[in-house]
């Protein structure tokens, strides 16, 4: 099983997406400022780091805090136990730190997001908006 650590940003009723470039899997296609956890590594520390290297921006460790587990099923065979964590202050301005993986970065209205938004990120977006802290993908023939 692996680990993924995502980051939800909200501003202005808006949410940050970048948009998968030349990595292999669902280029094209938005997500969060995310990535996988390395061995032996806390979540939070995970988050700051991928933060840092994919966008620029600087979290301190005393406002990070989860707002989402997400337990998934991918159609590779795959497994994730999937993280989203928020922040209320943040230092910088997001800014594209790897090109090679990543050709857009921008803030999207919450209740209007690009059409070719991963569908399990569209999920977790709708269900930390309504306050759920845990869900499930991908278990029930819906694989992604």
């Amino acid at each position: 099983m692996r680990a993924a650590v995502y980051l939800v940003l909200f501003k202005d009723g808006k949410t940050l997406l970048s948009r998968r470039y030349k990595t292999g899997w669902r280029d094209g296609n938005y997500s969060l400022v995310a990535g996988h956890v390395d061995g032996k590594e806390p979540a939070t520390e995970a988050l700051i780091r991928e933060v840092k290297e994919e966008s620029s921006l600087e979290l301190r460790p005393d406002d990070v805090r989860m707002v989402h587990a997400m337990h998934r099923n991918c159609l590779d065979g795959a497994e994730y136990i999937d993280m989203f964590f928020t922040v209320d202050t943040w230092i910088g301005e997001p800014h594209i730190m790897e090109p090679e993986k990543c050709d857009d970065l921008r803030w999207f209205p919450i209740d209007d997001l690009p059409e070719n938004t991963l569908p399990y990120i569209r999920q977790a977006i709708a269900l930390i908006g309504q306050g759920m802290n845990f869900s499930e993908s991908g278990w029930n023939g819906d694989a992604l």
